[in-house]
């Protein structure tokens, strides 16, 4: 892990302020979302990148009831189904 020399206050709310410059260079726009991973005692911020919920997969998303599902995803279901041979 790489130290950017950052150091930051929470505010009363636990908030943080991510700097330009950080968010310029990970390309996080503004309201962009983070994920939010815990690592032993370590917090790791993440820019957010939908991916299918079974698979991982990032390529050919489709909302299904508020969920990403691959294209890959769905034709693998349908075989399973006996729609698709």
């Amino acid at each position: 892990m790489k130290s950017t020399g950052i150091v930051r206050k929470l505010d009363e709310l636990g908030r943080i302020t991510l700097p330009v410059e950080l968010r310029r260079t990970l390309d996080i726009e503004e309201r962009g979302q983070l994920e939010i991973f815990v690592e032993e005692d370590r917090i790791i911020l993440q820019k957010y990148e939908p991916t299918d919920i079974f698979t991982g997969e990032k390529n050919e998303l489709f909302d299904f009831c508020g969920k990403k599902v691959s294209k890959e995803t769905i034709i693998e279901l349908a075989k399973m189904a006996g729609i698709l041979d």
